[in-house]
């Protein structure tokens, strides 16, 4: 594992354990009020309350096994080292209607803010891998 970076990794560490234990407050703890999101169940959310029932309750407790891959965090810092945006691999075990389960690997990106020290999630974007995801065919726009 990397080093914490100005204490992102832990950020990170933290929130990938609440979203294996679906301990919906303390993720809660970790996000400014008025986040925004987009996410692999909701096209978009805008506050804690809707981020925390429209998209974590929808898929954290149907999934096991999730974890940040945080070898993979890459973490851009603005100049005043008060924000970050961070890009991460993620990996989850999904479950089927008959029980059996199958991989389910994604990514994210999250806009963090630090405020006295302490990193705020401000955005968050899910996304399942694309080999996870169909492929689309069409050539419509090539013939042009």
């Amino acid at each position: 594992m990397m080093g914490d970076v100005w204490g992102v990794t832990t950020w990170f560490e933290q929130w990938g354990e609440c979203v294996a234990a679906a301990d919906f407050a303390g993720a809660r703890a970790l996000f400014v009020q008025d986040v925004v999101g987009f996410g692999t169940y909701r096209d978009r959310v805008k506050g804690l309350d809707a981020l925390e029932h429209g998209q974590w309750r929808s898929i954290w407790p149907s999934i096991r096994d999730f974890a940040f891959d945080l070898n993979s965090l890459e973490i851009l810092f603005s100049p005043d080292a008060r924000q970050a945006v961070a890009m991460i691999i993620w990996n989850s075990t999904g479950i089927r209607t008959d029980g059996t389960a199958y991989p389910r690997p994604g990514r994210a990106t999250v806009v963090l803010r630090r405020d006295e020290g302490v990193w705020r999630g401000l955005h968050t974007h899910f996304s399942l891998s694309p080999a996870a995801s169909e492929s689309s065919f069409g050539d419509e726009l090539c013939d042009r």
